[in-house]
């Protein structure tokens, strides 16, 4: 008796002393959650969900799960959430969650699977802490495909429940709002945003929109096809050698559709923007329309992005930095990130910054589709032959092509420059390269000329012209009264 009272007594005392960590694991045994204070999270990354169908075919489920809980979260202003686009790289890696959250740096990382058979999926999802790899939270929800979107939204608020994140009322209504979807309809949505998403334009951009139209045609009330559709128009608008005018009216057609079916989605804004900012040169509604779409999700790196060129081309060159930089912090594994920056400052005339945050993109991947700006900043420090060889890569794309005959102009090699002005009038009567020729007679010093084709592309709605303000590449232009006029017409901001 004596024994196992001195025995009862020890084991008190270690427990009071919570000698390595028994208080907490006995109390854990017992169905009792440990006295751990939350972690503060204010970021995450959600990692690929996996596909666990056993059907490759079924990845793109998967990976549109991923992207809408990506979205769903993004939501939450009070959160930084990390694009889609820098997570898929982490698509089947053998690195470890805390290795992940330190390349991302981030607070937390969520990862999970997603099966489905027949109209039915299910999702499991598990919370981790970066720092000490310590599970906050698993569930499993299982859901006809019809509420799939309600599903996603329903993890989306446990996260946040569960990170204690500040949810406004406004992003809790949002998250809550979810409308049945028509499986057909969602399925093909699904696989286009896939095909756009893996897209070489202009080939996988007509796949996409064949995939959207098809949704449309299944269910005419799906806003995120017609969202959609007005991403695949506008990024084949503004793909090399398109016919933008009416691809960005499509873009616009199919935006202003999907905000008629729901005012709420944050893509259906960031699209209609780009597109009336290609098409009529509306600067203020372009404005008016990404505010709207970053305050509806202030976590998309596209809409970022977009709203960084839209602030460099009406000439707010601070702020075109600043937001182009928001969207490097969502989306740090983005070679386009870092070269989104780089093009900022470029138009800011602060091109050795712009060259060391191009450089970074190389760092990141030296097979990075990057030359066209090197080339830009190269010409305007005045080393033409690196520009030229940067240029000579992608001479295919026609703006590419102005750039190069400028530089071939301002370097003194004319027979070359006059040479780029032949070839771009030979594709004049398939391509709108009016901006792109005017960019050769700056480079020659020829201003009539220049003005005229600038008077040409401003009749033939180029879309090169909506750099007018900020192209360093126009510079020698700007003094001119006619200058001003154009830029007048444009209805360029003051």
């Amino acid at each position: 008796m004596p024994i196992a009272v001195a025995l009862v007594a020890v084991g008190a005392s270690l427990i009071a002393l919570n000698v390595s960590g028994l208080r907490e694991r006995l109390l854990t045994s017992v169905g009792a959650r440990p006295n751990v204070s939350p972690p503060k999270i204010d970021s995450i990354a959600v990692l690929p969900l996996d596909n666990l169908s056993g059907d490759p075919q079924q990845e793109y489920l998967a990976d549109g799960m991923t992207k809408a809980l990506i979205a769903d979260l993004g939501q939450i202003s009070a959160l930084r959430v990390i694009s889609r686009t820098s997570v898929m790289r982490y698509k089947g890696t053998k690195k470890s969650l805390p290795e992940i959250a330190g390349e991302l740096n981030v607070d937390a990382v969520a990862e999970g699977s997603v099966v489905r058979e027949g109209n039915r999926v299910r999702i499991t999802a598990q919370l981790i802490e970066a720092k000490t790899d310590r599970h906050l939270w698993a569930h499993s929800y299982e859901r006809d495909l019809t509420s799939v979107l309600a599903l996603q939204g329903e993890v989306a608020q446990a996260i946040a429940n569960e990170i204690k994140i500040k949810v406004t009322q406004q992003e809790q209504v949002r998250l809550a709002q979810a409308r049945p979807v028509n499986p057909e309809a969602y399925e093909l949505y699904l696989r286009g945003w896939y095909s756009l998403n893996k897209a070489q334009v202009p080939v996988d951009a007509h796949k996409a929109i064949d995939y959207f139209l098809q949704a449309i045609d299944k269910d005419p009330s799906h806003a995120l096809a017609h969202a959609g559709l007005a991403a695949a128009y506008n990024d084949l608008g503004e793909g090399e050698g398109s016919p933008s005018s009416e691809t960005f009216a499509k873009a616009k057609a199919a935006a202003a559709k999907a905000l008629e079916l729901d005012d709420g989605l944050a893509e259906g804004h960031a699209e209609l923007a780009r597109a009336v900012l290609a098409l009529d040169w509306d600067w203020a509604g372009a404005e008016r329309e990404f505010q709207r779409a970053l305050d509806l999700n202030p976590n998309s790196a596209a809409v970022h992005a977009g709203y960084a060129l839209h602030l460099a081309r009406v000439g707010r060159l601070p702020e075109a930095i600043s937001e182009a930089k928001r969207e490097r912090e969502i989306d740090p594994l983005r070679l386009n990130s870092y070269m989104d920056v780089g093009q900022m400052y470029y138009y800011a005339r602060q091109y050795d910054q712009a060259l060391e945050q191009t450089r970074k993109a190389f760092e990141l991947d030296p097979n990075v589709n990057a030359s066209w700006l090197l080339g830009f900043i190269y010409a305007q420090k005045g080393i033409y032959p690196d520009a030229i060889r940067a240029f000579e890569q992608e001479r295919g794309n026609p703006y590419v092509l102005g750039h190069l005959g400028n530089a071939y102009a301002r370097s003194g090699r004319v027979t070359e420059a006059r040479e780029t002005i032949a070839e771009l009038k030979e594709r004049l009567q398939k391509e709108n390269v009016t901006y792109s020729i005017s960019l050769v007679y700056a480079g020659l010093g020829e201003k009539d000329q220049a003005f005229e084709w600038l008077e040409r592309a401003y009749k033939a709605r180029d879309k090169g012209l909506t750099y007018l303000k900020v192209d360093p590449a126009l510079d020698p232009l700007r003094s001119d009264p006619r200058f001003q006029d154009l830029l007048r017409r444009m209805n360029f901001p003051l």
